[in-house]
């Protein structure tokens, strides 16, 4: 690469196959295999990412680079263990990072939030993931590669950005009315007339919440929509994207898809938005927490 950022678009945080193909090679990209599956999906992740992957990539484990001492899964890592796992596959700041999944578009989008939470901006998500890219023929390898840690006289350091919300700070946001909360779940979880996959968890969504399905935000091949298509979306599930008085909380089982609304909420050019990381994966199991069942959603 002639720079140290991908200038594929005007918008970096999504880049096509076709680009990725062309930029592979480039001494400073780093590739991200980010797989992660719910345990209904049936699918092993690892075992996935060692029978093939995109070469050069290494494998991003959420459910072990995160908060393990934290009562909600796979809750976002402090800076520490963020920044040790980059040395050890030396990564750092100066990198162009490219993220995908074996999914499409589902579990990357969470990588991707969680880099700029540490600060990483020249990151982006791979728009089809590996389906697409298998799909067009392009090569996999099941050789896992051994990137050489990162050594330097001043060590890859990461710090906290605030773009996070807590449970308290959700709660408070719903009392005072100044955020808009979008629920990224399934229509039936959203109004509770299904029950939650978790044993134990109450069913329903976060009073006064908007939902936002995943799915809808993506195309059949899990490409991302395009921000005109986005924008029917949200306005379809009555969230107003254009009031930038409300800054918008997004949220869904246990903080993966969210980070997909988040995204698209990028694509649109919106800057002021959050994820709420415990999710309903945290809200749920709270009885202290009001919940709200009913309601309308968009499929």
């Amino acid at each position: 690469m002639t720079t140290n950022h991908m200038t594929h678009s005007k918008n970096t945080s999504l880049v096509s196959t076709q680009w990725l193909d062309s930029h592979r090679h480039d001494d400073n990209l780093k590739l991200i295999d980010a797989s992660w599956y719910l345990p209904a999906m049936q699918r092993n992740a690892y075992e996935e990412y060692s029978a093939a992957h995109i070469k050069g990539a290494v494998f991003f484990d959420l459910d072990k680079i995160c908060d393990t001492t934290a009562d909600a899964p796979h809750m976002a890592p402090s800076a520490d263990t963020f920044t040790a796992w980059l040395n050890s596959v030396g990564i750092n700041s100066s990198h162009a990072i490219v993220v995908y999944d074996g999914a499409g578009l589902f579990s990357a989008a969470r990588v991707w939030w969680l880099f700029r939470l540490m600060g990483f901006n020249n990151v982006a998500v791979l728009d089809g993931g590996l389906p697409k890219w298998i799909g067009e023929g392009r090569s996999t390898t099941d050789v896992i590669s051994q990137l050489m840690p990162y050594v330097s006289s001043s060590s890859q350091a990461c710090a906290l950005q605030p773009i996070m919300k807590t449970s308290a700070q959700v709660l408070q946001a719903i009392a005072c009315k100044d955020y808009q909360v979008l629920d990224a779940r399934a229509p039936g979880r959203f109004l509770g007339a299904e029950p939650e996959p978790r044993k134990g968890l109450r069913s329903g969504h976060i009073p006064g919440s908007k939902n936002v399905f995943f799915k809808t935000l993506l195309h059949q091949d899990h490409t991302m929509k395009s921000p005109e298509e986005l924008s029917q979306v949200f306005l379809a599930a009555g969230a107003d994207i254009a009031d930038t008085a409300k800054p918008i909380i997004t949220s869904c089982g246990s903080g993966v898809t969210a980070a997909i609304v988040n995204l698209a909420l990028v694509q649109m050019g919106k800057s002021q938005h959050y994820l709420y990381d415990g999710s309903w994966a945290q809200w749920g199991f709270d009885d202290a927490l009001p919940i709200a069942t009913g309601g309308t959603s968009v499929t």
